[in-house]
């Protein structure tokens, strides 16, 4: 879970720059959200993002969110991207129902 949460914040550090605002929360009781105020990410841009290799920054190794991705399927959940209250990136994760 420490990894999940440095990529992301890392992620969102380095593409929103050190203001960016990171904000955690509850979905529901099977699932929480980390979201920032920083560009977002474009809608046909959100399920690439977790290719590897894919990275907008050209010094970008494109492993971080992929990185999220493992530890997410491991824990058998799901995690959809989608755009934050402030315009920025919204990556909500979730229990799988059974």
């Amino acid at each position: 879970m420490q990894e999940l949460f440095e990529n992301l914040f890392r992620n969102a550090i380095e593409h929103g720059g050190d203001d960016v605002t990171v904000t955690v929360g509850m979905l529901d009781e099977n699932g929480f959200y980390i979201e920032d105020d920083g560009p977002g990410i474009p809608p046909e841009d959100r399920e690439r993002v977790f290719e590897r290799g894919y990275s907008t920054d050209a010094n970008g190794t494109g492993l971080g969110l992929v990185i999220v991705l493992v530890i997410v399927q491991a824990h058998e959940w799901s995690i959809d991207v989608t755009e934050g209250t402030s315009g920025g990136a919204r990556f909500e994760i979730r229990e799988r129902p059974y």
